[in-house]
């Protein structure tokens, strides 16, 4: 996605085209018009590397004729060519057939404006670039220019920042994404689970131990050296989650830390210092690093305090002492300085704070985090929504714009007022929301995906039954939790969408930041020296608490300690992922 105010357009697009010129083929479409109509286009298709069954290209549209609100451009490939992933435009294909759909921040162009996407391919045989293209269903004639694309990926690929050492628009376009080799192993070893143990996903750093290892496991430094190796001459995502801050997740035993309420400083100095310190190792400074800041802390000062029904003694104790806040924001402000982090804070999901007097305020809170301790509002690059939870991306069978009997969709027990149905919505309008509030406007978003597939036999296929609003709902919806705000080891849940980059307006990927397998908490108290404790909505025979309306908790019976391998966990998710393995 295009972040203007991050990375000058003019700077990227001319160090790309230096790069194509050099090394790429190029198809120049000029203009032509249709009718009396004032339209026409010139359109440049450049093959900006290519080794043996794969390449990567970039397409500069130019309107030349009157201004347009959003674009369609369509092409035809001669061969085989198929588009695996894009960025900057929703691509789909049809037989040799591409269409490529304008995104709401890039759809409207002046004439003589331009704007760019690009995208990986397969091909086998010839890669001959189109002859003709189509904007908005004009076509544009003209002549081809090909040179000898390169057979192998170039060493300084176009997706490479500037040399002004600004940031990627999205740091996930065009990149690999480091596949962790201990959760790969364990995944590998599991039934089926080589179909997924490639997949790339969170490194969490969840307690001061584990920047150097724990238990002989891989340190910090480890995965930046096996990133590194990873890499090879292209780029590579590195996704940490920074997750320590003193009385953390103060509504949530099962993911209490070690440090306790009043220990800021040494989160500072023993916690953040330290991994700052690696992160900006020039060894390094050739990954993409994400950072994931503070999952389950920040959203519980306006939820769950004194007011509210939900309140927690410790979280009150948390919003009277600030050290959420001091903690974000001295985190932000020191990873933010390193030129190659991207730090995305949490945003909760739409269970959580989609109600109107959650949302708003959930809000203003990320702004205040964001500039606390030095921090400003350019060191945050994105949020991430849906960490570790389960939530559906998109469900298909109801909107909350619907109505049965003339009863809202709002109104059923499952939505329980709430504005959106899903994760898609409702980080598309929290992202709104945090740009009318002074971030980015072009801020970019994350949503895990990781166990919100919600597949098997017992997905609906339609919408359900209009007897009532509650039938409506529960007929159709995906996520089958007894509630929204059942969040551990859920029965049922499946994989989710795999990891993908720029999949939707104002989302820089669909991630996997928590590892499919590793518990959300144990069952029942398990004596530890992490600081962990035992949360009864962990616990399968629980009846409930004001979170989840008092309703069963639906967690798997038998889960060791959060964090921990959970192999039955794991065998649910492959049976019900969704897509499908």
């Amino acid at each position: 996605m295009s972040r203007t105010t991050r990375t000058p357009r003019r700077t990227a697009l001319l160090a790309a085209l230096g790069l194509i010129t050099a090394t790429g083929a190029t198809a120049t479409v000029l203009t032509t018009t249709a009718g009396a109509a004032a339209a026409g286009c010139k359109v440049e298709y450049q093959i900006t590397n290519q080794w043996n069954t794969g390449f990567g290209a970039n397409v500069v549209v130019t309107n030349t004729g009157d201004p347009v609100a959003s674009w369609t451009l369509e092409w035809s490939y001669g061969g085989d060519q198929k588009v695996t992933q894009g960025w900057n435009a929703t691509i789909t294909q049809s037989g040799a057939a591409v269409t490529a759909k304008s995104l709401s921040y890039n759809g409207t162009l002046a004439t003589g404006g331009s704007t760019s996407f690009g995208f990986n391919g397969s091909y086998s045989g010839t890669n001959a670039v189109p002859a003709s293209f189509r904007l908005n269903g004009v076509t544009c004639n003209g002549t081809t220019e090909p040179t000898t694309p390169p057979t192998t990926p170039p060493t300084t690929p176009p997706t490479t920042p500037p040399p002004s050492g600004g940031k990627a628009d999205n740091p996930y376009a065009g990149a690999k994404v480091y596949v962790n080799p201990e959760w790969s192993v364990k995944a590998a070893a599991e039934p089926g689970g080589s179909k997924v143990a490639n997949q790339p996903t969170g490194v969490w750093l969840d307690r001061t131990a584990a920047i150097a290892g724990v238990n002989g496991g891989m340190g910090l430094r480890d995965h930046l050296d096996a990133a590194l190796a990873q890499k090879g001459s292209g780029e590579l995502v590195v996704q940490l989650v920074i997750y320590n801050l003193p009385g953390r997740d103060c509504a949530a035993l099962a993911s209490n830390g070690e440090l306790g309420p009043t220990e800021i400083d040494r989160y500072k100095s023993q916690y953040i210092d330290p991994i700052a310190a690696i992160l900006a190792d020039s060894k390094y400074a050739g990954l993409r690093i994400v950072t994931t800041v503070e999952i389950d802390s920040l959203p519980n000062l306006v939820t769950n305090v004194s007011g509210r029904p939900t309140a927690t003694p410790n979280c009150d104790v948390m919003k009277s002492n600030g050290n959420y806040i001091k903690g974000v924001g001295y985190a932000l402000n020191k990873l933010g300085s390193i030129a190659n982090v991207y730090n995305y804070v949490d945003a909760g999901h739409h269970g959580w704070l989609g109600w109107d007097d959650n949302f708003g305020p959930s809000a203003e809170l990320f702004k205040t985090a964001a500039t606390a301790e030095g921090s400003t509002l350019a060191d945050v690059h994105g949020f991430i929504v849906n960490t570790a939870n389960y939530s559906a991306l998109k469900e298909d069978h109801f909107t909350i714009d619907d109505s049965v009997n003339g009863v809202s969709v709002r109104q059923s027990k499952w939505v329980d007022w709430n504005r959106y149905t899903d994760e898609l919505s409702y980080a598309q309008a929290m992202r709104t929301k945090l740009v009318s509030l002074g971030f980015d406007q072009n801020l970019g978003m994350l949503i895990d995906t990781s166990r919100n597939g919600w597949g098997g036999t017992a997905r609906p296929t339609a919408p359900g039954a209009r007897t009532t609003v509650d039938t409506y709902v529960n007929g159709g919806r995906y996520d089958r939790r007894i509630h929204l705000g059942n969040w551990c080891n859920q029965s049922g849940a499946g994989l989710g969408e795999r990891p993908q980059a720029a999949p939707a307006a104002g989302i820089d990927a669909y991630v996997w930041i928590k590892p499919p397998g590793e518990s959300d908490g144990a069952s029942k108290e398990i004596p530890n020296n992490e600081g962990k404790g035992f949360d009864r909505m962990c616990d399968p025979t629980y009846t409930g608490n004001a979170r989840n309306g008092n309703s069963m908790s639906g967690a798997l019976p038998d889960a060791p300690l959060s964090g921990q391998w959970f192999s039955a966990q794991f065998q649910e998710l492959l049976k019900n992922a969704h897509p499908a393995l």
